[in-house]
């Protein structure tokens, strides 16, 4: 059964297009504060990085308008965007591994963690914040740690709440092979998460 405020977002999608095809102003920034926040997340949880997502967000607007006339009405944008995005994410972490960089809040090696990593968060329990980080920690790195393809379903399934059809069209398989790289990416969270399943 169609869901009639994404059909809303279909049809509101394509006449931005429309106007952004037609040069009118104010058409991308219609497209980018219905789908920005949205992207960024994602990018987020892709590249572990804020910065980096938030570059990467707008690199993927850039690419839209530049690209605009290659839009297909009859298809989703929201799909056109991700597959977009995941390319380029895909990109960064690349260029990440070919250029290792060292970060500030690092810490130094002999001297322990930074004090920013120290300071206690006021106005929290600490051992309920502690468990939450931990468990959020593990979570991140645990998808962090898979295998690029079954990285990619599980982000767009689980956390961008993608029918497996629209992640079938964003990664350009069967929906089957969506299937299976999910039952794969869940197999190994559960394997790699046990410690932390009730």
């Amino acid at each position: 059964m169609p869901n009639p405020a994404s059909e809303a977002g279909a049809d509101a999608d394509r006449a931005d297009m429309a106007c952004l095809l037609a040069d009118q102003p104010g058409a991308l920034d219609r497209l980018i504060q219905r789908h920005g926040v949205a992207l960024h997340a994602y990018l987020i949880r892709w590249v572990q990085d804020a910065e980096d997502a938030r570059d990467l967000a707008l690199e993927t607007f850039v690419r839209l308008h530049a690209h605009r006339e290659r839009f297909d009405p009859r298809r989703s944008l929201a799909t056109w965007l991700y597959a977009i995005a995941t390319n380029l994410a895909r990109d960064r972490l690349r260029w990440r591994q070919r250029h290792p960089q060292t970060s500030l809040q690092d810490p130094a090696p002999q001297e322990g963690p930074c004090l920013e990593a120290t300071l206690p968060d006021p106005g929290s329990d600490p051992s309920h914040s502690l468990l939450g980080q931990e468990r959020a920690q593990a979570v991140r790195a645990a998808i962090a740690a898979l295998p690029e393809d079954l990285r990619t379903v599980i982000l767009l399934s689980e956390f961008e709440n993608q029918a497996n059809a629209e992640i079938a069209s964003i990664l350009q398989c069967s929906v089957k092979a969506v299937e299976m790289r999910l039952y794969r990416a869940r197999h190994a969270l559960r394997n790699q998460l046990s410690a932390w399943i009730l």
